[in-house]
């Protein structure tokens, strides 16, 4: 029952048993329709629009290549194909939310709130087992990725042409985010810039294809290149190193007071 609105207003509260609960709205919904009774969100659909509209994301590109125009980028050379994307866990996944436009059910694979980090590898492994005839990217992150970097064994055992897009900006970013807005910058336990290994070198170890883009005006020969590669491929991309990612929920705030960006 604590839980009931703490962040967000309840307008149908429900408390007991969560097997019995589902099992009745199961029930419910079916009902509902069967009856086509369910209720009209074109409304509410064009709010979130107009919300759109006026606030939408934005980003400063400059000389170093940032993340979200790598998400960017990767969106528009796949949108025309059949395409699944996954991610780890991160601001690496919080940017591939954000900057691509997700069209059809079951294309795009993350560990939401549970927060696997490590998820994207090996997601990727099975959507291209699954969809042997899809483009397979994984959005990852340089923490992320690590805990797992040895799948790519599997994926080069199995000639599996999946795209690995390591946003590597040296840090555990979001933990890094939160330190520098909530600890004023007293950075502990984040840095990656150090003993992390060339990723480039360490998909060629495996037997994959190892790229890497250092400037904006290399993502999207990289990004094509990748593609057109028939097996796994990792693509080290060398981004900003602190940029954050909004909009953010503080720790114990409710999200009515989240922060919007840079600017807050």
């Amino acid at each position: 029952p604590a839980e009931i609105s703490k962040s967000v207003f309840a307008h149908i509260p429900i408390v007991g048993d969560a097997r019995n609960i589902l099992q009745s709205l199961t029930v419910a919904i079916k009902k509902l329709l069967e009856k086509q009774e369910m209720a009209d969100r074109g409304s509410w659909s064009a709010q979130i629009e107009e919300w759109k509209k006026k606030c939408p994301l934005s980003y400063r590109q400059g000389d170093t290549i940032k993340p979200e125009y790598v998400v960017e980028q990767i969106y528009e050379l796949t949108k025309d194909r059949e395409t699944v994307m996954t991610t780890g866990v991160g601001q690496n996944q919080m940017w591939a939310a954000q900057y691509y436009k997700v069209t059809k059910p079951r294309t795009f694979i993350s560990s939401g709130g549970l927060g696997t980090m490590g998820f994207g590898l090996p997601a990727a492994i099975g959507a291209q087992f699954g969809r042997p005839d899809a483009l397979v990217f994984d959005i990852d992150g340089d923490g992320s990725f690590q805990m797992v970097s040895q799948d790519l064994a599997t994926a080069v055992y199995n000639k599996l042409p999946i795209n690995i897009a390591i946003m590597n900006n040296g840090y555990l970013g979001m933990v890094r985010q939160w330190q520098e807005l909530f600890y004023k910058r007293r950075y502990s336990q984040v840095d990656l810039a150090v003993g992390t290994p060339d990723f480039v070198k360490l998909a060629e170890a495996y037997g994959a294809k190892g790229l890497r883009a250092c400037h904006p005006d290399e993502v999207r020969s990289v990004l094509g290149e990748a593609i057109a590669t028939d097996g796994p491929v990792v693509i080290d991309f060398l981004v900003e190193r602190e940029e954050n990612v909004f909009p953010m929920v503080a720790p114990g705030a409710p999200i009515s007071q989240m922060i919007g960006g840079e600017e807050e």
